[in-house]
């Protein structure tokens, strides 16, 4: 007897655990999350994932450009009651603006270049940070600032591509070997404050308690994620 084929449900859960072999704090973060929001929140983290791994990943930037159009025409296709995905099985009803999301990608693939400094690292980001916040917002019924939004990517940009994802400013000043904890220090001591849903506060402190650790890809301990979300919870 051959094998059966993979059901919807099985190909949707392999890219939620994707994005949970990276964020396996989440098995603790999450009691921290209303429990009807957190099957949308690991769907939605899983999506954006798969959006900055296309922008960020590789060596060669073309696979990612065909992955990324895809997903532009699939984020249309959404508004229309369309889907392909199996990341839609789980999102895809739900009344959010996908058609916006899918117009602000081409901004997330021209964020691939290294940018000249900070600000210009965020100005690449504004437009899709401004699509995901929009998102957040229908999705969880709570506002989401725009540079809450645009701190958590860059801490995800370092976690993924290390070195690429630094700055040239930040190249010169701190010299071969320390580039990146250099940039983590300098997102740390601009980390924003603003409104957030209750899954980006909790996402924000995980990935700033990362930064402050030393290393922006390495999971935290335990206690130390229990202890952050928590905190990032009552933020």
């Amino acid at each position: 007897m051959s094998d059966a084929a993979p059901s919807r449900d099985e190909a949707l859960d392999s890219f939620l655990d994707k994005w949970r072999a990276r964020w396996p704090e989440w098995t603790i973060a999450q009691a921290f999350v209303p429990p009807e929001q957190r099957e949308v929140a690991v769907a939605w983290a899983a999506l954006q994932q798969e959006l900055t791994d296309a922008a960020w990943g590789g060596s060669d930037a073309r696979p990612g450009e065909a992955k990324l159009a895809w997903w532009m025409e699939e984020l249309q296709g959404w508004s229309r009651g369309i889907r392909r995905h199996p990341i839609g099985l789980a999102l895809q009803k739900l009344p959010a603006p996908w058609t916006t999301l899918g117009a602000a990608i081409p901004s997330l693939r021209e964020s691939r270049e290294r940018p000249r400094d900070r600000d210009e690292a965020l100005a690449a980001l504004a437009p899709f940070a401004q699509a995901v916040a929009d998102i957040e917002t229908a999705l969880f019924d709570a506002t989401t600032a725009v540079p809450v939004v645009q701190a958590g990517l860059l801490q995800a940009r370092l976690a993924h591509t290390n070195e690429a994802a630094v700055p040239m400013s930040v190249i010169a000043r701190a010299g071969e070997g320390a580039t990146t904890h250099a940039w983590a220090a300098e997102l740390l001591a601009h980390w924003p404050r603003g409104d957030a849903s209750r899954p980006r506060r909790v996402w924000n402190a995980l990935a700033r308690q990362r930064l402050r650790r030393g290393d922006a890809s390495q999971p935290l301990p335990p206690w130390s994620a229990l202890w952050t979300a928590w905190r990032g919870a009552r933020a």
